[in-house]
C-alpha cells in the first residue's frame, strides 16, 4: 500500500479554545482545553478525547471491514471507551485506552466468528498499533432475539 496523508488545520478561537478542520472534510470541530486543567472547558473535545476517539473509531472501521469481507451478520456495533491520563516520568501521558466494542450477531452459529473478527480488528487497527499507550479490549457479544411469527 503507498503512503497517505491526511490534512488537519488548527485555528485558536479564544481563551483555551480552537477549531479543528480539513480541507477533505466539511465538519469542523470545536476543541479546547479540559476542564481538569487551568483555563480548561467543559463541554467541549478535548485532544484528550480525540485520542481516544482515535482508538475506538479505527477499531469500529477495522471491524467492520473485516466483517464485511468474512461474511459476518450482524445487526449492531458500537464501542464505549475509556482514555486514562496521568503523571508519568513528570510529564502527563495518556496511558491506558480501554475499548468495550458491543456486538449483536444474527445467530448463535456466529459467536466465535465474531469473537474471532474482534481479535483482529483490534490486533489490526493501525491507529492503537501507532500509539504507545496500553490498549485493552473487553468485547461483549450478544445474539438479537429472535422475532416470534404472530
Amino acid at each position: 500500500m503507498k503512503s497517505h496523508l491526511y490534512h488537519v488545520d488548527i485555528r485558536w478561537k479564544k481563551g483555551r479554545t480552537g477549531e479543528i478542520s480539513s480541507p477533505e472534510l466539511s465538519e469542523k470541530i470545536e476543541i479546547a482545553t479540559p476542564p481538569q486543567f487551568t483555563g480548561g472547558a467543559e463541554n467541549i473535545w478535548s485532544p484528550e478525547h480525540l485520542f481516544t476517539a482515535a482508538a475506538a473509531s479505527c477499531l469500529m472501521t477495522t471491524f467492520l471491514a473485516i466483517a464485511e469481507n468474512s461474511g459476518l451478520e450482524f445487526t449492531h456495533f458500537s464501542c464505549g471507551s475509556a482514555g486514562k491520563l496521568e503523571m508519568t516520568d513528570g510529564k502527563y501521558l495518556m496511558t491506558e485506552i480501554h475499548l468495550k466494542p458491543e456486538v449483536t450477531i444474527t445467530s448463535e452459529k456466529d459467536r466465535l466468528k465474531a469473537e474471532r473478527i474482534l481479535n483482529k480488528a483490534a490486533a489490526s487497527c493501525l491507529i492503537s498499533n501507532s500509539m504507545k499507550s496500553t490498549i485493552t479490549v473487553t468485547p461483549d457479544i450478544m445474539v438479537a432475539a429472535e422475532k416470534i411469527p404472530q
